[in-house]
C-alpha cells in the first residue's frame, strides 16, 4: 500500500487508531490515509522467554489483558494509551510514570519490521532480549511519528507484574521539601518504580493539598513493608505521608496518565508543553510553572498544562533561554481550527542533531510524502 501510494508521488497520512492526532503537530492534508488498525494479530508469544511479537495495530489495552493473564506487562500506559494501538504508542514514544523503574519503548523493543515507501519490508533485531547483531534500525522508528516508514510488527521483551505494589503520597508545603524527600528515598536505596512531583494546582485535581511526591514501589510483601517503614522514617517527619490502598493506587496512576486527555477535552484551545532539564535543575523547572505542572523527578521531565497555546509558547521560550529543551507536546483541536496555528513554534530549539534527523528523513522519504507536518512542523 505504501509503494502504491508513493509511486505517483501522492502524500500519505499514516496512523494506527489516530488517538494521538493532537500530538507533535497536525498532519497536513494528504491524498491517501492509511491505518494499521486492522493489523491486530499477536504473532508469537513465549511467556517463559518473556518475549512477544505483535502486529502494530494491536490495541494496547487488549495486549495488556493478554499479558496480565500470565503476570506480565509492557509498561507504556501514558496519555491516550487506553485508545491507542501498540504501534502508535511506539511511534509516538509514549512512556509512563514508571519509566524510572522500567524505561521507555527504546528499552522494551527488541525487534521490529517496518515497511518503506519503496515497498520493502525491513527487519531489525529479533526475539531475544539481548540482541547485538547489526545496526538496530528499528530504533529510528521509535518517536518518528510515522514520518519515516510504517511499523508493521514489533517484538518486545516483557516484564513481570510485581507481586505487590504500593504507592506513597507525601504532602509538603514547599517544592524544595518534596525534591529533598525524593533524593532521600533514592539515596537510601529504596528504588521506586515511579517518582512524580505534582504542584498544588495539579494536586488539587486529585483532592490533595500542597506539593505532592508520589512514589510507587514493587516487590513482595516483605520488601514492600520494609520499604514503607524506611520511607516513613525518612520523610514522614517532613511531610504528611499516606499509603494508598490497591484500588486507590490504580485510580491515582490512571488519573496521572489521563491528565492530558482530560485537559484537552476541557479546554478547547488548550495545550501541553514538556521540557527536559538536568536532574539538578528539575525543581527549578517545575517552579516556573504557574498552572498545573508535574515533574518526573528521575527523568528531569516537566510537563505543564495551559488553557491557550500562546501561554505554552511563552513558558517554553523562557525555558529554552535557560538552557532547557522542550516542545509543545499537544495542542487541542480547537487551537488547530485556524489552519494549525502557523505562527506557533512547537519546537523552538531542536539541537545540533536535527541536521542528522533531516538526513535520515531524506533517506527514507526523499519527497516528504509521509505525515507531512508531524514532528512539530519541522519534518
Amino acid at each position: 500500500m505504501l509503494h502504491w501510494a508513493a509511486a505517483p508521488h501522492r502524500s500519505i497520512e499514516l496512523f494506527g487508531a489516530n488517538s494521538k492526532r493532537f500530538m507533535a503537530g497536525p498532519v497536513a492534508p494528504s491524498t491517501v490515509r492509511l491505518s494499521t488498525a486492522a493489523m491486530n494479530r499477536i504473532l508469537q508469544y513465549e511467556p517463559r522467554d518473556l518475549t512477544i511479537s505483535v502486529e502494530a495495530g494491536v490495541p494496547y489495552m487488549e495486549l495488556s489483558r493478554v499479558l496480565a493473564n500470565h503476570g506480565q506487562m509492557i509498561p507504556l500506559a501514558g496519555p491516550y494509551s487506553a485508545e491507542a494501538t501498540i504501534g502508535g504508542i511506539v511511534a509516538a514514544n509514549i512512556s509512563e510514570s514508571r519509566r524510572r523503574g522500567y524505561g521507555t519503548a527504546r528499552d522494551l523493543v527488541i525487534g521490529m519490521e517496518f515497511a518503506t515507501l519503496d515497498g520493502k519490508l525491513v527487519r531489525s533485531g529479533g526475539m531475544v532480549v539481548k540482541n547485538v547483531a547489526g545496526l538496530d534500525m528499528g530504533k529510528l522508528m521509535i518517536g518518528s511519528f510515522g514520518t519515516l516508514a510504517a511499523i508493521a510488527t514489533i517484538n518486545f521483551k516483557l516484564l513481570p507484574i510485581p507481586t505487590v505494589s504500593r504507592t506513597l503520597l507525601l504532602h509538603f508545603e514547599d517544592l524544595n521539601s518534596a525534591f529533598t524527600a525524593y533524593r532521600a528515598v533514592v539515596n537510601a536505596g529504596l528504588n521506586p518504580l515511579a517518582a512524580d512531583i505534582l504542584n498544588p494546582i495539579l494536586a488539587a485535581q486529585f483532592g490533595i493539598k500542597g506539593f505532592v511526591l508520589a512514589v510507587q514501589f514493587g516487590g513482595n510483601d516483605a520488601a514492600i513493608e520494609r520499604i514503607t517503614r524506611e520511607a516513613t522514617a525518612l520523610c514522614g517527619a517532613a511531610g504528611h505521608l499516606r499509603a494508598l490502598p490497591p484500588g486507590d493506587e490504580q485510580r491515582f496512576w490512571t488519573g496521572v496518565a489521563q491528565v492530558t486527555p482530560k485537559h484537552l477535552e476541557k479546554f478547547h484551545d488548550g495545550a501541553v508543553a514538556r521540557i527536559s532539564a538536568p536532574l539538578s535543575e528539575c525543581a527549578d523547572a517545575l517552579a516556573t510553572v504557574e498552572g498545573a505542572g508535574c515533574a518526573m523527578a528521575a527523568a528531569g521531565v516537566v510537563r505543564a498544562w495551559f488553557s491557550r497555546p500562546e501561554a505554552a509558547s511563552r513558558w517554553l521560550n523562557a525555558a529554552v533561554k535557560r538552557g532547557w529543551k522542550g516542545v509543545i507536546e499537544f495542542v487541542a483541536p480547537g487551537a488547530e481550527e485556524d489552519g494549525g496555528r502557523p505562527g506557533l513554534v512547537r519546537w523552538p530549539a531542536p539541537g545540533g542533531d536535527f541536521e542528522i534527523m533531516k538526513r535520515v528523513k531524506k533517506m527514507f522519504d526523499p519527497e516528504g510524502l509521509l505525515n507531512r507536518g508531524r514532528l512539530y512542523g519541522l519534518l
